[in-house]
């Protein structure tokens, strides 16, 4: 039934949803990044292996953050999702030139693959949740990440507040448009497989990486006691309200030129540059429960 909604939610496409951990055939190109942001308004990770998808499978965003393993020709990648392609179809997965050149010939430019999620994927790092530039108590928007698998549902409250549901934005914000005081916040955040990850103690503090030491991935069992975050950092800046990250440049297919301009998602700015500051303590609290179903079925 999972399956089911999350294709309704996202206009009843036959598509419209992640890829599942099914195998699926398709075919793979690559593009270099214009600007500094995917449109997950995630940075490029450490590794350069990341992946655009097409409108459909990106699902509003709910790919986000995900990994996908792609075999090609010349052997297997695992990639992050990471950005969108707007003229994608289903099954093509634009890969970044790293992560092409892992998978075949450079000189291909496509080829066919074979490719599945990955749920409980290994991630570089524990959860991490940092506030968008630009928010305040009038406007509360996160990006979450080092989660791995796609997240369903965000939620927030205050002290001796009620929880209020989080929308998804379709440049991977989590908001609420109402005025939620001062913080700081419990994030109680439920993945597409019933994991639930519940943030204690996350402050109010816009463009601050706030590390934690809970993981999504490959969490299982009864709900464990996490002890305090251990970092605060400074991540990129993030898109203020009602703005997202430009695309991608276009992909390699053999009828589009590998460094074409990809078309920009329609009146959304690109994201602000990287500004580094000091690091800085936090220490929410963190609790996990999480016992992991079987991840529901997709078609795509």
């Amino acid at each position: 039934m999972l399956g089911v909604a999350l294709l309704l939610q996202n206009g009843g496409g036959a598509c419209a949803a992640p890829p599942s951990s099914t195998g699926h055939e398709g075919k793979a190109t690559f593009y270099d990044l214009a600007g500094t942001q995917g449109n997950c308004s995630f940075d490029p990770p450490a590794d350069d292996l990341y992946v655009a998808l097409g409108v459909d499978q990106y699902s509003e965003a709910l790919s986000c953050g995900s990994y996908i393993d792609v075999t090609g020709p010349k052997g297997k990648v695992r990639v992050k999702v990471f950005d969108k392609c707007p003229e994608c179809t289903p099954g093509w997965l634009d890969l970044s030139r790293t992560a092409f050149k892992k998978i075949a010939s450079e000189s291909q430019g496509v080829v066919p693959i074979t490719y599945k999620a990955v749920p409980n994927a290994a991630t570089p790092g524990p959860l991490t949740i940092t506030f968008m530039e630009g928010a305040s108590q009038y406007w509360w928007a996160i990006l979450i990440d080092n989660h791995a698998n796609p997240i369903q549902k965000v939620q927030a409250k205050g002290p001796g507040g009620s929880w209020m549901t989080a929308g998804h934005e379709d440049y991977n914000a989590w908001l609420i448009d109402r005025r939620t005081g001062p913080g700081p916040f419990q994030v109680r955040m439920t993945d597409i497989y019933g994991n639930v990850a519940t943030a204690k103690n996350i402050k109010l503090t816009p463009s601050k990486r706030q590390q934690t030491p809970v993981r999504f991935a490959g969490s299982s069992g009864a709900a464990a006691d996490a002890g305090a975050a251990t970092k605060s950092s400074k991540s990129s800046s993030s898109p203020a309200k009602s703005a997202s990250p430009a695309t991608s440049a276009s992909p390699s297919d053999s009828a589009l030129p590998s460094n074409s301009a990809r078309p920009s998602a329609a009146g959304l700015p690109s994201p602000a540059k990287t500004t580094a500051i000091s690091e800085t303590p936090v220490s929410p609290d963190l609790a996990l429960a999480a016992a992991v179903p079987t991840p529901p079925p997709a078609t795509c």
